[in-house]
């Protein structure tokens, strides 16, 4: 058996260079690491001539074959839908579940902080009417606060017990939320179509997109309110494009699904 080292650059958020094993018997190829790669460089040690070339391009027919099944995961998109609590972000992702997969993916409540974890629905392909397709995995995340009380949920109804560890769930789930910008390809931020825009809440979160110069898109929802004003959404934020939808009624869903090709490319 005459083993190969390939030189690699790690797709791992670092770059960084590292050492990939494999190992030739026969016509057959063994590769030892899971590990998604950007760029090789090929190195064969001990062969020599016409060994060493037969050898050389029964690896490259491998990597061909072996770089195309690895890069076809790659290419679809982690979605990730963002804002503050209440704004829609898992009646959206309800929406969007339930037009092409037929079923919800997330509770919906009129408390505050319903979505406490990060819900993951994989493999999600939509389509436009140019025949178009964009596969995803959409992520409905908690929503972003800068302050969770307790008391809050007190006020709804609920026990001080309940209350206590709803609030403790949603802080956590916030952290965690911000944690996950760094896996984001692409971001829908959700903001409530009746209220001011200009929150810290609202601006905290754009200004971590910014700042990770991730490509965004605004979906102004409950634009079915009469209190709802797209206009106000637009001159916050001009810097990205604004959709007006209602994702409980599905008012503009349909445009709102073009924006996601563009938001993709």
């Amino acid at each position: 058996m005459i083993k190969i080292t390939s030189k690699a650059v790690f797709m791992d958020g670092i770059n960084r260079f590292g050492l990939i094993n494999y190992a030739v018997d026969g016509e057959k190829i063994y590769i030892s690491s899971s590990t998604t790669i950007f760029k090789k460089k090929l190195k064969i040690e001990g062969l020599g001539g016409q060994t060493k070339r037969m050898v050389k391009k029964l690896f490259q027919a491998f990597w061909k074959r072996f770089s195309s099944n690895m890069f076809s995961k790659k290419s679809h998109v982690k979605l990730g839908l963002y804002g503050p609590p209440n704004g829609g972000k898992s009646t959206l992702a309800n929406r969007i579940c339930t037009d092409w997969l037929g079923e919800e993916m997330s509770s919906v409540s009129h408390i505050a902080h319903e979505t406490r974890e990060i819900n993951v629905k994989e493999q999600v392909n939509i389509k436009n009417k140019k025949g178009k397709e964009l596969t995803f995995s959409l992520v409905d995340t908690p929503g972003i606060a800068t302050k969770i009380d307790y008391e809050d949920f007190i006020k709804k109804g609920m026990s001080k017990l309940e209350s206590k560890k709803r609030a403790k769930e949603a802080t956590k789930g916030v952290i965690d939320a911000i944690k996950w910008l760094d896996t984001m390809d692409s971001v829908v931020v959700v903001l409530d179509a009746t209220k001011d825009p200009y929150s810290q809440v609202n601006i905290t979160i754009i200004g971590n997109l910014q700042a990770r110069n991730i490509p965004v898109l605004i979906a102004a929802n409950k634009v079915d309110l009469k209190k709802s004003s797209i206009d106000i959404i637009k001159a916050a934020f001009p810097q990205y494009p604004v959709i007006g939808i209602s994702a409980k009624y599905g008012k503009h869903i349909d445009d709102f699904y073009e924006h996601l090709f563009k938001l993709a490319r």
